[in-house]
């Protein structure tokens, strides 16, 4: 019997060469790199990319998710791979440790990227959000022309909320740019991480990433008002820390804008409460109230030509509206941003029925995204659009 170690011959007598070896885990390349996933996702205008082991990437495209069938499904040793791309070795250390991890990675002339990568049922994952290297206006985004007159307070808490990927971080990007043209002060962000990079123009703009430019973000925030700041950004208001420090900035000076995960503008408020004791509560609604300028409700919806538009509910601190705040008459406080147009107030549902009678979203659209539905439906049915709301024009008329 011949041994299997023999030499295979062809048909001439001369050896033939052994078969190559299957592929090792370390040798299976992937279809494409991050970079290449990156470019091909900012080709087609998506916003994020979804790479998960046992799954093939998925770019979310106007908000929907979108499989890439053409890459197969990511085993765990691409997934390794795409790591070794984008990580740092350091960094896969603490990805191993942690099991979560967040950065940034920036491919120039192309798009920043925030990544999260962590662990799930299947595998390992990561998401990248895409970022544009030019930082947008609040005219290119068709924002309230009330954020322009909101930034040149001196002192004072702004707040823009609205559920995750709404697009809160665009709008602050939008006024931290405007302020960055239209006045001279210093603007101190901490992040988490950076997303646009703002150049200094008449501010100096002063950028912290936490994890590269700060170990931890209380950190940071004990630190800012050391940092001779007139503007400070500290992106979500998560805990005790975060809102005493953003009131104790608002009280001595200094702007604050922060983000809150809530769909409406008074809800804010009682979100802000909440995070204390109710012993506590009647005192930091005093607080609260004294230094809140503004909040910025926002939400993305589907318009009917494919895209996505931003939808805004508007409260703005006047004299009236903190006397209601203070007493917690939230009815008295929706009605009065109802009516108060002239100060650049406006709800969500006066948009939707803007939106709609514009044919830019559908009925069904504006009805999922609407606080009551019903009203939503009486307002379109009795009112024609009234164009002196729109972007708050009738603010800006009468300031």
């Amino acid at each position: 019997m011949t041994s299997s170690m023999t030499p295979r011959h062809n048909e001439g007598g001369s050896p033939v060469p052994p078969p190559p070896p299957a592929p090792t885990p370390a040798t299976i390349k992937p279809k494409n790199t991050i970079e290449q996933m990156v470019r091909e996702a900012f080709a087609r205008q998506a916003s994020d990319i979804h790479i998960r082991v046992g799954e093939p990437p998925r770019f979310r495209v106007q908000g929907q998710m979108v499989i890439m069938r053409e890459q197969g499904k990511v085993t765990p040793q691409v997934f390794e791979q795409y790591l070794a791309e984008i990580l740092t070795d350091k960094q896969r250390e603490l990805f191993g440790e942690n099991k979560e991890l967040d950065t940034a990675i920036f491919y120039p002339g192309l798009v920043r990227c925030r990544v999260n990568c962590f662990e799930s049922l299947t595998g390992g994952a990561i998401v990248l959000r895409l970022i544009s290297l030019e930082v947008p206006s609040i005219d290119s985004l068709g924002l309230p022309q009330v954020l322009k007159y909101l930034s040149t307070y001196s002192q004072g808490l702004i707040l823009v909320t609205g559920p995750t990927g709404s697009g809160k971080s665009t709008t602050l990007a939008a006024i931290i740019r405007h302020m960055n043209e239209v006045s001279s002060r210093h603007i101190v962000t901490i992040e988490d991480p950076i997303e646009y990079v703002h150049t200094s123009q008449k501010c100096l703009v002063s950028q912290r990433e936490v994890g590269l430019h700060t170990l931890e973000f209380q950190n940071a925030l004990r630190s800012v008002l050391r940092e001779d700041p007139d503007i400070i950004l500290i992106g979500e208001m998560r805990d005790r820390v975060t809102v005493d420090t953003a009131l104790k900035a608002a009280q001595t000076g200094h702007l604050v804008l922060g983000t809150l995960h809530t769909r409406n503008a008074i809800n804010a408020l009682n979100r802000l409460l909440n995070i204390y004791n109710p012993d506590e509560q009647p005192a930091m609604r005093v607080q609260i109230t004294e230094s809140l300028i503004g909040v910025i409700a926002q939400l993305l919806i589907p318009t009917t030509d494919g895209r996505r538009t931003a939808a805004h509910e508007i409260l703005i601190n006047t004299p009236a509206m903190a006397d209601y705040l203070l007493k917690g008459n939230d009815s008295d406080a929706f009605q009065l941003m109802e009516t108060g147009a002239n100060e650049g107030m406006q709800v969500m549902n006066q948009v939707l029925c803007d939106l709609v009678l514009l044919g830019k979203i559908s009925p069904d659209e504006a009805v999922k995204a609407s606080p009551d539905p019903g009203d939503l439906r009486r307002r379109v049915r009795n009112e024609g659009y009234d164009p002196s709301r729109s972007s708050n024009r009738e603010f800006m008329h009468n300031t």
